[in-house]
């Protein structure tokens, strides 16, 4: 294992916390009280090393055995499992062979207020939200103070309390784009037994934004943190796709914000990796472009979720595990003749970014549960770029690389289009063109001049698979439109418009149940 991910996840809780939160006052469980946990430094290290670890694990004994989520195979738990499926399987990105529970019911855009992934990943958002909740609390000056913390110990800790709350903004923005207004509990309304809130979508923007842009000042500088951790160019990040989608979120547009936040990151000193398909093999912890990743690592991050299930799931019919460095495929993820369309011909394409196994496979999905049915795609693989297999063939090293470079590019090249101020239509153009440079080896593939659409197609091309897609569709109007339609939307071969309502997953009914504070998204 490489120096870089030996950081927070090898702190976990010894006995660690255990259970799903299916209510958001619920404290988190500990193995230890919390004056024996927080009685010194290393105990809040601890303590926030499990909150990032909730983003790549999804329990405390490896795979499986002791999950943080109940009433779901653990390995369904994941974090970036469920971002991936939220996003990706409900757009024309990406379907699944599977018929485990109600999976399909995602692409078929029929989902209902009992589905079980929608539920698992609501719980997964609280479950992160209460770690960070709790953490932010007893890190509190007041608290440091009574338990004799003081001076660099105190430091330290006031540190990993930045990152808490930057994590806990994280979430919430997944929570305002799925569920729209969600549960909304910080540290304040304490640990205990009430019925939360429910904060209405303005309001959790509002609290992301204020919190973000507090956290600008407190976090490291980018990059200064070790690797894995938050620092200002992640909470810019949060912000410029909080702005991006702002009109969505609160009916005000704010895409000079979104201009000037992903400038922001542009000008922090990161930069492009040269080669595209390095960006997603078990070495691109190395790359300047990652801003914020989610390290795994086939040793000491075992899980059945996370990057195993991106590169594993794809792989099936005529492809095999070892050039990807894996003992084996699932056969489950492909993708739709829609997204490959997006691509010139890929007989003879030179666009690096598309990476289709076409071999044995059909490019019309006339079944949906038939691997073969549908295009491959080999983007995420467990091999170095030197060819080297990962550490374990069985569970993958590849991170995650929920924001990088790429994408601010895309924001701000979007943001100017769609109105927004601090920069030209030309640096628009050359922030698009940047990408095309590498994705084409030169400039043949530049364009001079831009357009939203050509944009929204311009990140499908560059982040599909990365969990941006459903987010993407639902801002240009086309997720639930007949503005654009892809096979199998809405259960039929050439796609459908569907309701409106489905811009938002419903709030899981248990929730709703339980606590009469919460109502319902609309035609649920």
């Amino acid at each position: 294992m490489t120096t870089h991910k030996k950081i927070a996840w090898t702190l976990l809780l010894a006995g660690a916390m255990a259970g799903c939160t299916k209510n958001l006052d619920r404290a988190p469980e500990f193995g230890l009280t919390n004056e024996v946990l927080y009685k010194n430094e290393a105990g809040y290290r601890s303590a926030v090393a499990k909150i990032y670890a909730g983003l790549s694990l999804t329990g405390n004994s490896g795979p499986s055995g002791s999950g943080d989520i109940q009433d779901i195979d653990e390995g369904f738990s994941s974090y970036v499992r469920n971002y991936f499926n939220m996003q990706e399987l409900t757009t024309d990105e990406a379907v699944i062979a599977w018929d485990d529970r109600t999976i399909q019911d995602l692409h078929h855009m029929d989902w209902s207020s009992n589905d079980v992934f929608i539920g698992a990943f609501y719980s997964r958002i609280y479950f992160q939200i209460t770690l960070a909740n709790a953490f932010v609390k007893e890190s509190a000056d007041g608290e440091l103070s009574r338990r004799g913390i003081t001076g660099a110990d105190a430091d330290k800790v006031r540190g990993y309390r930045n990152e808490a709350r930057a994590l806990r903004a994280l979430s919430y923005l997944h929570a305002i784009d799925m569920f729209g207004s969600p549960g909304f509990v910080t540290e304040a309304d304490g640990i205990g037994a009430f019925l939360p809130k429910q904060g209405t979508r303005a309001e959790v923007f509002a609290y992301i934004e204020s919190e973000c842009k507090a956290l600008e000042t407190l976090l490291p500088e980018p990059r200064a943190n070790e690797y894995g951790r938050m620092d200002r160019a992640a909470v810019w990040m949060i912000l410029a796709n909080l702005y991006l989608n702002a009109q969505v979120y609160t009916g005000t547009a704010r895409f000079t914000d979104a201009v000037t936040y992903s400038k922001k990151v542009m000008d922090a000193g990161y930069t492009l990796e040269p080669n595209y398909r390095h960006l997603f093999l078990a070495d691109n912890h190395r790359s300047r472009e990652l801003i914020f990743a989610i390290p795994f690592d086939g040793i000491r991050s075992r899980t059945w979720g996370g990057t195993t299930y991106l590169t594993r799931a794809p792989i099936g019919g005529r492809l095999t595990g070892a050039p990807f460095g894996v003992i084996d495929g699932w056969g489950g993820l492909r993708t739709t003749s829609a997204l490959v369309d997006k691509f010139a011909d890929i007989s003879g394409n030179t666009d690096r970014r598309a990476q289709f196994f076409t071999d044995g496979q059909s490019k019309t999905i006339n079944n949906l549960g038939l691997f073969t049915d549908g295009f491959a795609i080999t983007k995420w693989r467990n091999v170095t770029s030197t060819g080297a297999a990962g550490s374990n063939n069985t569970w993958v090293d590849t991170d995650f690389p929920l924001f990088r470079l790429a994408e601010a590019n895309l924001i701000f090249a979007e943001a100017i289009l769609r109105g927004g101020t601090g920069a030209s239509n030309e640096q628009a153009v050359n922030a698009i063109n940047a990408l095309r440079v590498r994705a084409f080896g030169n400039s043949t593939g530049n364009v001079g001049s831009i357009n939203l659409q050509l944009v929204l197609d311009e990140r499908a091309r560059e982040l599909h698979w990365e969990g941006k897609r459903r987010t993407d569709l639902i801002r240009y109007g086309q997720f639930t439109t007949a503005a654009y339609l892809w096979p199998w939307k809405g259960n039929t071969l050439t796609g459908r418009a569907v309701e409106s309502f489905r811009d938002l997953f419903p709030i899981p009914s248990a929730e709703v149940n339980s606590n009469p504070n919460m109502k319902q998204n609309p035609g649920y």
